[in-house]
């Protein structure tokens, strides 16, 4: 193989962004392609790229700017564009940057052999956007971050257009994954010693709706808990209005489950959360969270939050401050409210201010990090489970990180490397964000 050729790839967004990159870098392996992190080095540039909020497409067009002046001093490099991005914006990438080469989107990335060999030998640009008939990455090379912790897509695409949301018409609509194409690589994991898998989808709760063979989410998580080697298996994206009892009680039963669940809310006002087309109400969003601690001891709950939605008055801000307050997730990730083009809450009146939704955004993060500081001090003194993933960033001797049960960060030190091994560490010392703690045996 010729060595000699250079992928630097650079990924925006979620954690499905980050495992189509996975893929997209093992294939490039496959045809000859070595990896670099230094830009100037390399023959193939790919911005694997996500358009959820404006301030990131923003700063990815900045980025595919700056790369005209490295692509004028080397004309044989090729710059691709992949990603949501790539769907939403392929009308406007060319124009407004003509030194991009080729364009594809996310269901394409089984193709990416073939877009690459015509990009090579055609020389013209080239677009390869659209979903595919079905999901599937059977036989698809891929080269993994962690050999710890494996991502895993169970699914992809949405069919629940909410209001301020481009997924549906970057990603598709829903389409599942072969229960029997997941177990197989499950099963593989697990023979190359991956202790946790982590499935991914837009809305994993209505996983197999679209499937010829009956099969729920629960049912697949069953399956998943019985898979010898695999010790730890973990989920995201869930839907509060497809978030069901059933669910609650496989999570309660299978051992393997983590007991963390990730569940957007999005908004404390029910006013709000009807304009964002979300299904569900304040109300029945508290009766879920009831329901999920009323049967699972020691669960972790996360969520997603918005400020700043069209039309949110000072009092719908209140509701989410008091629900907050009421529901005290472990972890909230806040957001702006971001127009969208295609997204119907970008066409709705009353947008509120920028400097409005900035504070509203400071007075929300101000407020969970007391909560989270607040439910991670009760946990000094306490010994977890920890599966260790990563040495330290900061390239403190001896020190690494892992995650509870509940998805916690814990950092510790000991002089022997145990990344990949599940050990007890207690906890001595806490903050908002991050416990610490000292290795037990």
């Amino acid at each position: 193989m010729d060595y000699k050729q250079k992928l630097y790839i650079r990924t925006f967004g979620c954690q499905m962004n980050v495992n189509d990159s996975e893929y997209i870098t093992g294939q490039l392996i496959k045809l000859g392609y070595s990896i670099t992190e230094d830009i100037f080095k390399s023959n193939l540039i790919l911005l694997n790229t996500c358009c959820v909020r404006a301030k990131v497409e923003q700063k990815i067009y900045s980025l595919i700017g700056k790369i005209k002046k490295i692509k004028k001093n080397n004309p044989d490099m090729i710059l691709g564009i992949c990603g949501c991005m790539a769907q939403k914006e392929k009308e406007n990438i060319f124009e407004r940057a003509p030194h991009v080469d080729f364009i594809f989107s996310p269901p394409q990335i089984n193709n990416l052999e073939n877009i690459i060999n015509t990009v090579k030998h055609v020389n013209k640009k080239y677009i390869s956007c659209g979903n595919t008939s079905e999901f599937s990455l059977k036989y698809l090379p891929i080269k993994r971050k962690s050999k710890v912790s494996a991502w895993l897509q169970i699914m992809r695409g949405c069919n629940n257009y909410c209001s301020y949301c481009v997924v549906p018409y970057t990603r598709g609509l829903e389409q599942s994954r072969g229960v029997s194409e997941i177990l197989s690589e499950v099963n593989d994991l697990a023979k190359n010693k991956y202790k946790e898998i982590f499935l991914l989808g837009q809305n994993v709760n209505s996983y197999g709706n679209d499937l010829s063979q009956s099969v729920t989410f629960s049912k697949l998580l069953e399956l998943l808990n019985d898979i010898n080697g695999i010790e730890r298996i973990r989920f995201t994206t869930s839907h509060p209005k497809d978030f069901s009892f059933d669910l609650i009680k496989t999570i309660k039963n299978c051992d393997k489950v983590c007991n963390h669940i990730h569940l957007p809310i999005q908004s404390g006002s029910s006013k709000i959360l009807k304009m964002m087309n979300r299904k569900y109400d304040i109300d029945y969003y508290r009766k879920i969270i009831k329901e999920i601690r009323n049967n699972i001891d020691n669960i972790a709950i996360t969520t997603d939050v918005m400020v700043g939605f069209p039309g949110e008055t000072e009092n719908d801000f209140m509701d989410t401050l008091n629900a907050f307050k009421e529901i005290e997730f472990d972890e909230a990730y806040t957001f702006i409210y971001s127009d969208r083009e295609n997204a119907i809450a970008s066409l709705l009146p009353d947008q509120v201010p920028l400097e409005l939704k900035k504070g509203r955004l400071w007075k929300l993060i101000d407020l969970q990090k007391k909560i989270s500081a607040k439910i991670n001090k009760k946990l000094e003194g306490k010994t977890f489970e920890v599966l260790v993933d990563k040495k330290s960033k900061k390239h403190i001797e001896n020190q690494f990180s892992g995650r509870t049960g509940t998805n916690k960060i814990v950092v510790f030190t000991s002089k022997q490397n145990l990344l990949g091994q599940l050990v007890k560490v207690k906890i001595i010392k806490s903050s908002a964000w991050t416990l610490y703690g000292e290795l037990i045996g």
